[in-house]
């Protein structure tokens, strides 16, 4: 279970971790920085498996791969939007990061929520609200990124494509 902070639509990835915040390659400073435009107390608040619900588009802009990486860094278990920008969707897979697509749950679901996912069935319960959500299931090739931590992970452990 973990806490939900919910953000509206088109959230760029220049607001996930500001450009000025770019000089650094490590996580856990990227994830001080996290939100930091959009909502100062982000990294003061957020806990290890809370969550990001948002609308339409989330992770548009540029491609940076902080982005995610920021995310995952903070704590959050998993981002649940309508929809995401390409790039960081294919990017939060990348470094092993777990998104869901689920336009009922991002209209159900207030900021506050307590929540919790299970991503074999994609069932997102509303533990507030007594609440289920369906999202789409994650392929079984990203549960096996997910599961390495991260496609570097994965293919030094072996990966292939099936």
């Amino acid at each position: 279970m973990g806490r939900v902070f919910k953000y509206g639509d088109n959230i760029d990835t220049d607001v996930i971790i500001p450009a000025r915040y770019l000089n650094t390659q490590d996580p856990k400073e990227l994830a001080k920085f996290c939100m930091i435009d959009i909502d100062e107390n982000f990294n003061k608040e957020v806990k290890e498996g809370d969550f990001i619900v948002a609308g339409d588009n989330f992770g548009c802009g540029s491609s940076r791969e902080h982005a995610p990486i920021a995310i995952k860094a903070s704590g959050v278990k998993a981002v649940i939007a309508k929809n995401y920008a390409r790039i960081f969707y294919r990017n939060s897979f990348n470094i092993g990061m777990p998104i869901l697509e689920s336009e009922e749950a991002v209209e159900k679901i207030d900021n506050g929520d307590d929540i919790d996912v299970d991503f074999k069935t994609g069932i997102i319960t509303n533990n507030t609200k007594n609440e289920k959500y369906q999202s789409q299931i994650i392929p079984a090739f990203m549960e096996k990124i997910i599961a390495a931590d991260g496609l570097v992970n994965y293919v030094r452990q072996g990966g292939q494509n099936e």
